[in-house]
């Protein structure tokens, strides 16, 4: 009863300061030249303590050790990911009803602004209906996709969606909102891809055979989930995953074994196109890592 009683005034505290950050938000971050997604996640550790994830528009979750609450003021630093710098990064911001608006001082020292808003629940209140498959590569060209970068080093051949070498990723025109997926790849020794869900959530594609599964190694949700085991096949084979997305639930078959059953999306990878997560998206496939080719890429939409 004494722990009870104590959690409970703990969060009314923290609820009276501009009520509580507590929860996930959507983030999206001015650079100065361009609008870059972010995610937040803030939680209670203990009776007390505030603490979190962090994505940036790049790189995985990092932790947050403690989130600071103070005059109706959120702020948190964190070290460098991929940053060469030794400098934390520095996040402070305001929240008023549940909009989040505040600064970014990064670890190379610039500033940057922030918006953000409570993430959605995403859940799903009835059985899915699943509608007819679509091929969202014909085999023949890119018709129905378009590159990231104004340069194109996608091609397509013999039914294969070959990057030959590290570029722009290359995104569906279509959106899409709940659907299972089918799609097939390969890649040479040491490459790296990913294949991004609604274009904000990463299924890592990565030469790991033989290594102890990740969640930034094959078939992770990247920085989020780990698979209950490492499927890869070796550099060279065609591989398969089969994903199934509803709402922010996901399930990954790699090579016929399932090895993600079901589980939650916490929020947005590092490299998605935006935060909007109530939004549908389109597929994206990574293409500035390394040598990959795709086909077979099937999609099964919900109706």
């Amino acid at each position: 009863m004494i722990v009870i009683f104590l959690l409970s005034s703990t969060m009314s505290s923290v609820s009276a300061q501009n009520d509580s950050p507590i929860g996930r938000w959507d983030l999206t971050v001015d650079l100065g030249n361009k609008l870059v997604p972010s995610w937040l996640e803030v939680k209670l550790s203990g009776m007390k303590t505030l603490v979190g994830y962090f994505v940036a528009d790049g790189g995985s979750a990092r932790p947050i050790s403690k989130v600071n609450v103070n005059d109706g003021k959120i702020s948190f630093s964190i070290p460098p990911q991929w940053d060469d710098s030794d400098k934390d990064m520095v996040f402070e911001a305001v929240l008023k009803g549940d909009k989040l608006t505040g600064t970014i001082i990064s670890s190379k020292g610039q500033r940057q602004t922030l918006v953000g808003e409570r993430a959605p629940l995403l859940k799903r209140t009835s059985a899915v209906t699943w509608g007819e498959p679509i091929k969202i590569f014909n085999g023949l060209n890119l018709d129905g996709w378009h590159a990231s970068k104004k340069k194109n080093q996608w091609v397509a051949e013999n039914g294969i969606m070959k990057s030959p070498q590290s570029g722009a990723n290359i995104i569906t025109d279509q959106k899409f909102n709940d659907f299972s997926l089918h799609i097939e790849f390969r890649y040479p020794e040491g490459s790296n891809s990913g294949v991004y869900l609604r274009g904000r959530y990463e299924i890592q594609v990565e030469d790991n055979r033989g290594q102890e599964p990740l969640s930034t190694f094959f078939g992770g949700i990247y920085g989020f989930i780990t698979p209950n085991e490492m499927a890869a096949k070796a550099p060279g084979e065609w591989q398969t995953y089969d994903v199934t997305l509803v709402g922010r639930r996901v399930t990954v078959v790699a090579n016929g074994k399932k090895i993600i059953t079901d589980q939650i999306i916490p929020g947005i990878t590092g490299g998605a196109l935006d935060s909007k997560e109530g939004e549908p998206g389109p597929i994206m496939l990574q293409g500035d890592h390394g040598p990959i080719e795709y086909r077979n890429i099937i999609i099964t939409p919900a109706k």
